[in-house]
């Protein structure tokens, strides 16, 4: 085993791997940008190394400044976390050539994954269900098209390669993710526009504007496989997650195990899962994600080949550490598990506390934190990157903290959840704590009805107002506070002025009236 990590990442996730190094007896390394100086995860970390000026792109996406920072730091492997350059191939090509480990999977896997074209293609060849699409309707061949829009002769290949998968279809970034660089179209007049637009965005956002065709799948649920796997071929898998209750394509709730899964389709996606993962030799964690349609038939979606962000859930239910694991199997253990040892108990949900706005579309809203109390109790956990006074800096994802709970059924893990949202108080910035509890107490979630589509069918017309008008009154009344010596002070304990949770009574955050 190494002896000292480097993180290339920053916030809840580069805490959560500290943490896990820690209980194995890893030296960790911290990098952190001028605007992170004085973050949680640098904090915590055993020493740490400044990587440049705030925009990701001159640190957190800087490969050279973070091998620069590995080799001074005198480490020995580097955990990318996730985002970032978690799936960039050439960072973790650069890693290894630096005579550092990886910790993840062999640079040939991500590439082979992170192109959504020939991972359909490599997925496909073992089996594995895809939605019907066209991988190259303009006949580029894989090269990249000219910086302009679609040429008249360019839309009528389109319209044909449209006709001939069906409408509704979905145009998707073949370098992409996370929504970016993808339109639906619903009829031909839709799509010359939509294509371009699409390409646009592909290529602001990856430096790639290839683009394919696929046919749209109506309201599907979001359900994805968590897989292991070692050096040595062997693969196992740790059950499935539901992740449909999601904004512009982003994850806010997941949980485990899908209220839509039973045993037969579990057997079904997963051993597809296992497929799919050994069909580009892959090792560390990885999750393959499926679309799953209202019919119960299931098609490959992509394979996250890093740690998700919601990885916690699978912790919760199997009792095995996620990030123990990715750091066993870089140093080159064998997969100690084998796949009748992992059960799954109970059912847990994650909920993500990101510093947005959800009545104004999910605008980011950063600032500083002037109190901060986060949940306890059985069956609660917290995976966080903030504290009390910190200044969240509007460079990167608005992602603060991970609210994880496990109970014994579905019903149970969804009440410890509401009562630990309410429990849950970050003054300073909005977040969307509030939101998630409308969610989480609808008739149709609670019913299990779940789709990705949820929140644009049922609360797309959401404000909150009341309520954050309440939260920032509080949260300007207790800055002010603390800014403001009183009287009190020569009369009371310090810890009365210090703590607004002594005289806030039986107030909670989701409570209404």
């Amino acid at each position: 085993m190494f002896r000292r990590v480097l993180i290339a990442n920053r916030g809840e996730i580069a805490v959560r791997i500290m943490r896990a190094c820690r209980e194995l007896g890893l030296e960790t390394v911290a990098v952190y940008s001028e605007a992170d100086a004085c973050a949680p995860h640098v904090a915590q970390a055993d020493r740490a190394v400044c990587i440049g000026p705030p925009p990701s792109n001159e640190s957190y996406l800087n490969i050279p400044r973070l091998i620069d920072a590995a080799q001074a730091a005198r480490a020995e492997a580097v955990h990318p976390g996730y985002g970032f350059l978690a799936e960039n191939a050439a960072f973790a090509r650069a890693v290894e050539d630096a005579g550092l480990v990886f910790i993840g999977p062999r640079p040939d896997a991500i590439a082979a994954m992170g192109d959504k074209t020939l991972a359909r293609r490599t997925v496909a060849a073992a089996g594995v269900p895809v939605v019907p699409a066209d991988d190259d309707p303009l006949g580029y061949a894989g090269s990249h098209r000219p910086e302009t829009g679609a040429t008249s002769e360019e839309a009528t290949l389109l319209v044909a390669a449209a006709t001939r998968l069906g409408y509704p279809l979905l145009i998707k970034a073949a370098a992409g993710g996370g929504g970016k660089g993808m339109r639906v179209v619903r009829d031909a007049a839709q799509l010359r526009d939509a294509f371009n637009a699409a390409a646009r965005e592909a290529r602001g956002a990856f430096g790639d504007d290839r683009l394919f065709l696929e046919r749209y799948v109506e309201r599907p649920r979001h359900v994805e496989v968590q897989v292991l796997a070692d050096h040595h071929g062997n693969v196992v898998h740790l059950g499935e997650r539901e992740c449909s209750i999601q904004r512009r394509h982003q994850k806010l709730i997941e949980e485990t195990p899908s209220p839509a899964v039973d045993a037969t389709l579990r057997k079904r996606m997963t051993d597809a899962a296992v497929a799919a993962a050994r069909s580009v030799g892959y090792r560390s964690a990885g999750t393959v994600e499926f679309l799953l349609a209202p019919d119960g038939a299931f098609y490959f979606l992509e394979m996250n080949t890093r740690l998700q962000v919601e990885h916690p859930v699978t912790e919760l239910v199997t009792g095995i550490d996620l990030v123990h694991a990715q750091l066993r199997i870089a140093a080159g253990e064998h997969l100690w598990l084998q796949q009748e040892d992992i059960i799954a108990r109970g059912h847990a949900f994650e909920c993500r506390i990101c510093a947005e706005d959800p009545a104004q579309e999910f605008l980011p809203r950063p600032g500083k934190i002037v109190a901060l109390h986060e949940p306890q109790g059985p069956g609660v956990r917290v995976d966080s990157g903030i504290a009390q006074g910190y200044v969240v800096p509007l460079y990167y994802d608005p992602l603060l903290a991970k609210l994880c709970v496990w109970g014994e059924s579905r019903d149970a893990a969804r009440r410890r959840m509401i009562a630990a949202l309410k429990d849950y108080v970050v003054l300073g910035c909005a977040t969307g704590i509030p939101f998630l509890l409308d969610v989480l107490e609808h008739p149709a979630f609670v019913g299990g009805e779940t789709h990705t589509h949820f929140i644009e069918d049922y609360l797309r017309t959401w404000t909150g107002r009341e309520h954050c008008r309440t939260v920032a009154v509080i949260a300007a009344a207790v800055d002010t506070a603390r800014q403001r010596p009183t009287a009190r002070a020569n009369h009371h304990n310090d810890s009365v002025l210090q703590s607004p949770w002594t005289t806030l009574g039986h107030w909670r955050l989701g409570e209404r009236g």
